[in-house]
């Protein structure tokens, strides 16, 4: 009788609907032992030109089965210990029974190899073109604890669901198939859903399907729940009904989302406010309810926002809420409209996405300020940081990963992308891109062209050469290189202007193309700071060299809207008021600021220090140019009254950094720095020591943490005469050449780490060793081993002599890099800091030293 329900539906709906993907399930939940038995049927159209007799099968419960899955190795990349470390019991796994077809002959099936929630299943029959298979499937699912995705079984015994059942992979010519790695990108193609769930009386069921019908038998509840082109899975089981349903005349918002503070009343308008917003800017939602969840939120969140405190709120009033609902709410909705592959292609939606939160801003908040009400707070109103506008932010993330070079390109898969880059940076860059883009087509095009796409592709699966044909078609405009240069690499964009010169009535300049990327540029033309005409410039493969009406002009800026994201922004300004108009004046912050291109910038932060116990307290301040986003040149002056040693210490330094984008070699960087302080009472030191990096690392592969470093310095040190001969020589003056290579892995499963090097000076020349490896084992157990040889390649001091030699327990640290903080102590807590290097023993060892070698 329970299946009863489900057979009637199933009869009518495949009289209804022939040729549409359709999956059929029925589960029986025992929340008691944390597992679902599935009854499940899979008819799937083979709609491209071959012939299948294989296919494959997504089953991401299985994912979670084993140490050794994609997901588990993806949790180890990020250092996520809580999978590692569970117990086995919080492990789920799928547990097939059989696999057959209609005639209910069993089917040949596997796991891939290395993919243990992919499964291959070899049909009894071929099907050709337009043709459909149809499979039966009968397992359970044991589920896993929603500690490591937020999803799965909580402690109260409550389901969070999401990609729980098994469903049939994308085939367009050739197989879409891809592991669960905690990024929410299953693609599979849409289809029509009918889901029987069987449940104790006690639970109530919270989905985006439509509920057909409910029955009540015993203590147990059977509710069926059916949907059309449906790809989104979610389901919760929850004991207490905190899930509200907001009907709107767009659509019902069903969500958990609570804001301390907020009536229900505001929580209506808000909403309504929302799906209004999307109706009109993206179109009708093709299905009647959207479910925006806490899990949603605290996966995708307003960053920034969400780090507040409760007692600071800069912004006004449920404004977080407004913002979290909006973006949730539309990343779900792009979820079930725009069906493209979300691994390799989530950066379209992504865009879009952002795209409409930057307008939503622009629309009911124009002058809503980064800082909010902070901005006008005095002694925070005078830093940059105040003058900039909400919507700035995102140009500020993406520029943050540009300056550092960590930025990738926006058609990289999910999983090959940095954390960062796939949470922020890359949806950032696709909005402001599609901003970018907007500017340049102008005439509404892009808003009207994404909405007419999504309601065009809704029912279908669809893809970026699809988007960008589309997108064509609606301008005169040359948009390929948005595709190629913006979307395809990561190429910095940044311009320049040049070689002014002035006649009467006109002005001619160069333009110039630092990063020769394929991208338009707009120049404005100012008079005293009021916009007289605005130009794009295309073509520029170099430079290009222009000459324009002089009409009253004073100024050329490029990009003086900012709604490019330009590398660097300070060299955009031409004045042709002459020279002394053209030199960025000086300007003096307390504090580290945004950059500001107008100025160039000096900082000032006030220091109080404890380096070591003979300077004692330092007090004093930094003088430095290093802004929120990184500068290719950096300098740093601290000067510093010691308190105890009554003298002026402190240090100076100077650094370059040379980023590339297309080899190994990801940086070098160029440094020189200068120290003064105390080595012992009364007694001082000088350090000098200029500088090269070579830093490389996979230019394809990012997330690989294998790290190779070559470093080359040179040392002069400078000591006050020893008069007391502390460190037993009479010659406190020298200097050493320090060549190091350094080749680094740092995993949480298998860490490695060596470095080779090697030491020259007038008296002495050494080669040294180290070499350290972790081993974390299923067991949870863990080894550790640290290998460390070093010997003297020669060694002209006298016997007896060790400052210069290898240290069994506490390095003499002669060149000055350890922050001891009583470095000449031979007694007392201060003489029992313990530093791992060379030897590395924690206890005292006698002879403390070796002068020729050491393993």
């Amino acid at each position: 009788m329970k299946s009863n329900l489900l057979n009637i539906a199933l009869i009518l709906s495949c009289s209804l609907v022939s040729s549409q993907n359709q999956i059929d399930i029925n589960a029986a939940f025992n929340l008691d032992e944390k597992n679902v038995l599935v009854r499940q049927q899979i008819e799937y159209v083979n709609e491209s030109s071959q012939v299948l007799d294989t296919i494959y099968l997504n089953d991401w419960s299985n994912s979670f089965s084993t140490k050794t899955t994609p997901l588990a190795m993806r949790f180890a990349e990020d250092y996520n210990t809580r999978f590692h470390f569970a117990r086995s019991e919080d492990r789920g796994f799928t547990a097939i029974s059989r696999i057959a077809n209609p005639e209910n002959e069993e089917l040949e099936y596997s796991r891939l190899k290395d993919q243990p929630d992919v499964i291959r299943v070899i049909l009894k029959k071929p099907i050709g073109p337009g043709e459909k298979y149809v499979i039966r499937l009968l397992y359970n699912i044991f589920f896993p604890s929603n500690k490591f995705t937020s999803y799965g079984i909580t402690a109260f015994k409550e389901l969070h669901l999401k990609y729980w059942y098994i469903t049939p992979a994308v085939f367009d010519g050739e197989w879409h198939y891809a592991s669960n790695k905690d990024l929410e990108d299953l693609y599979i193609p849409p289809a029509k859903i009918n889901l029987q769930v069987n449940i104790p009386d006690n639970y109530v069921v919270i989905s985006e399907l439509d509920q057909i019908t409910t029955a009540k038998f015993d203590e147990t509840r059977i509710i069926l729940l059916s949907g059309e082109n449906r790809v989104d899975t979610k389901l919760f089981l929850k004991r207490i009904p905190i899930f509200k349903n907001i009907q709107t005349d767009d659509f019902t918002m069903v969500s958990d989302l609570d804001e301390k503070g907020l009536s229900s009343a505001d929580k209506a308008i808000i909403t309504d406010k929302i799906t209004r917003f999307i109706t009109e800017n993206l179109g009708p939602y093709q299905h009647e309810r959207l479910m925006v969840t806490q899990i949603d939120a605290s996966k995708d969140p307003i960053y920034g926002l969400n780090q507040l405190p409760d007692f600071i709120n800069p912004f006004p009033e449920h404004f977080q809420f407004e913002l979290t609902l909006l973006k949730n709410a539309l990343g779900n909705y792009l979820d079930n409209m725009l069906h493209t592959n979300p691994r390799k292609e989530q950066w379209l939606a992504d865009g879009i996405q952002i795209y409409f939160l930057i307008k939503y801003i622009e629309e009911n908040y124009p002058d809503m300020k980064l800082l909010g009400n902070l901005a006008d707070i005095w002694g925070v109103r005078s830093f940059h940081a105040a003058d900039l506008k909400f919507n700035e932010q995102y140009n500020l993330v993406y520029m943050g990963t540009a300056r550092t070079n960590r930025d990738q390109p926006l058609s990289m898969a999910k999983d090959s992308l940095l954390k960062f880059n796939h949470n922020l940076a890359n949806k950032y860059k696709s909005g402001i891109g599609f901003k970018f883009l907007d500017d340049f087509i102008n005439a509404n095009t892009m808003e009207n062209a994404l909405k007419d796409f999504i309601q065009d592709r809704r029912t279908s699966l669809t893809s970026i050469e699809e988007f960008k044909s589309f997108l064509e078609s609606r301008t005169d405009k040359d948009i390929d290189w948005f595709f190629q240069d913006y979307v395809k690499t990561k190429k910095k964009i940044d311009f320049k202007i040049r070689r002014l010169r002035q006649t009467d009535d006109s002005v001619t300049f160069t333009v110039i193309n630092k990063r020769k990327t394929d991208v338009p540029v707009s120049l404005f033309t100012l008079n005293n700071d009021s916009i007289i005409s605005k130009t794009w410039l295309t073509d520029i493969d170099d430079e290009k060299t222009l000459t324009i009406p002089k009409n009253g002009i004073d100024k050329l800026v490029l990009n003086y809207d900012n709604s490019i994201p330009e590398y660097n922004l300070r060299d955009n300004y031409k004045s042709l008021k002459g020279f002394f108009f053209n030199h960025k004046p000086l300007q003096f912050r307390l504090f580290k600021d945004f950059e500001d291109p107008r100025y160039n910038q000096v900082f000032i932060m006030p220091m109080v220090e404890f380096k070591n116990i003979y300077d004692g307290l330092t007090l004093g301040g930094k003088l430095y140019n290093k802004t929120a986003l990184r500068r290719p040149l950096n300098y740093k002056l601290t000067p510093q009254y010691a308190t105890k040693s009554k003298s002026l210490t402190g240090s100076a330094s100077l650094v370059y950094f040379q980023d590339f984008t297309d080899s190994d070699l990801f940086r070098i960087t160029y440094s020189i720095g200068a120290s003064y302080r105390s080595y012992a009472e009364d007694l001082f030191f000088r350090r000098i020591s200029p500088g090269v990096l070579f830093t490389f690392r996979d230019k394809d592969d990012l997330r690989s943490n294998k790290l190779k470093f070559l470093s080359f310095r040179y040392l002069d040190i400078s000591r006050d005469e020893d008069v007391n001969n502390i460190s037993e020589t009479d010659e406190p003056d020298y200097a050493v050449m320090n060549l190091r290579y350094i080749h680094s892995d740092d995993n949480l499963i298998n860490f490695n780490r060596w470095f080779a090097d090697v030491q020259f000076s007038k008296s002495f020349g050494k080669l040294a060793f180290n070499y350290e490896y972790r081993k974390l084992f299923k067991s949870n157990r863990q080894l550790n081993l640290r290998i460390f040889a070093g010997t003297f390649l020669y060694n002209k001091n006298p016997v007896g002599f060790d400052y210069f030699s290898f240290a069994l327990d506490r390095p003499t640290d002669y060149l000055f890099d350890y922050n001891y903080l009583g470095r000449s102590e031979d007694s007392g807590i201060f003489s029992q800091q313990i530093i791992i290097a060379e030897g590395g023993f924690k206890s005292k060892l006698d002879p403390a030293f070796a002068n020729q070698w050491m393993a």
